[in-house]
């Protein structure tokens, strides 16, 4: 009898799904086509900030990622409202990162030093 609890309690772990941790990062919102680096004249033939060729990018149908220490990783939720508003900026990023991509939770301007 003492070992159903023993059980139920491993059943139930395996029965339940796993959660990433929430994680939190510095770097920057770009997009896929750019990746870490905006090669503004060549790609747009024009003089742009990070934000505008972000944003030009987007438009002609490319994904938002988070460019953070050489490494681009997607963001699944494509859809979160603060985006656009920080595109081409340095950020802080919270999610979870999940199979390469980051579910965005928050994104905030980091604090100047």
């Amino acid at each position: 009898m003492t070992s159903l609890p023993c059980f139920l309690f491993l059943a139930i772990g395996m029965i339940s799904p796993s959660f990433a941790a929430e994680q939190t990062w510095v770097g920057k919102i770009s997009d896929s086509d750019c990746g870490a680096k905006h090669m503004t004249d060549a790609e747009h033939q024009s003089e742009m900030s990070d934000a505008a060729c972000t944003m030009a990018c987007i438009e002609k149908g490319a994904k938002y990622v988070f460019a953070n220490e050489g490494k681009v990783l997607n963001i699944s939720n494509q859809d979160f409202a603060a985006l656009p508003e920080h595109a081409g900026h340095k950020v802080k990023l919270t999610g979870e990162l999940t199979d390469g991509s980051i579910r965005v939770s928050k994104i905030e301007m980091p604090k100047e030093k």
